[in-house]
């Protein structure tokens, strides 16, 4: 039984013998309603000293933010240099609407080093091998590791190459391909 006091009069007299039955009644969203006691009307100030909030409103009797209108915007300490200001902000994190930052996936050129020797070599073909496990995202960036020997006239097929993963391929007389990040199909690389 709901001991809760309601400020609805119409819910206090009413019979919610039926409400309360849990087990046996339906809620569907015609009938669904907020608990009894949980919403109260909205408390009217500067209405007389008989509401509890007459008069001053709560709000005292002098001081900047007794006045009328909005006097301080969030976060502002009176001059004071605010905690907004005085925090580290964090470097390479650029804040506002428009900024996206595009995850990959990294795989270590460590991963190619079982890869036989002028193949073709890709996150699907790594997986077979057991190289590399599952991936969190889909697309694949290939990374510089500890150094080890590359197998020599590679073809490596992945959506990003660090400058370091790029040298490391092309110096073992591999070949760097770019992937498209929508359809995955190898992108023609750019004369310069």
């Amino acid at each position: 039984m709901v001991t809760m006091k309601l400020f609805d009069w119409k819910r206090r007299q009413a019979d919610e013998s039926v409400l309360n039955d849990v087990d046996n009644f339906e809620f569907t969203l015609d009938n669904l309603r907020p608990a009894p006691g949980s919403r109260q009307r909205k408390s009217r100030k500067g209405r007389g000293i008989a509401a509890g909030q007459g008069a001053t409103c709560g709000y005292g009797m002098r001081g900047q933010k007794a006045r009328s209108g909005r006097p301080t915007r969030p976060g502002f300490e009176g001059g004071q240099t605010p905690l907004y200001r005085r925090l580290p902000k964090y470097v390479g994190q650029p804040t506002g609407p428009g900024h996206s930052k595009t995850l990959f996936n990294v795989i270590k050129t460590d991963a190619l080093v079982n890869a036989a020797p002028s193949s073709v070599v890709n996150f699907d073909s790594l997986m077979e091998n057991k190289a590399v496990t599952k991936s969190k995202f889909k697309l694949h960036k290939i990374v510089g590791g500890e150094g080890a020997a590359i197998p020599s006239g590679l073809t490596v097929q992945a959506h990003g190459f660090t400058k370091s993963a790029r040298t490391a391929i092309e110096a073992a007389g591999g070949k760097c391909e770019l992937l498209s990040p929508t359809t995955g199909a190898v992108l023609e690389e750019e004369t310069a």
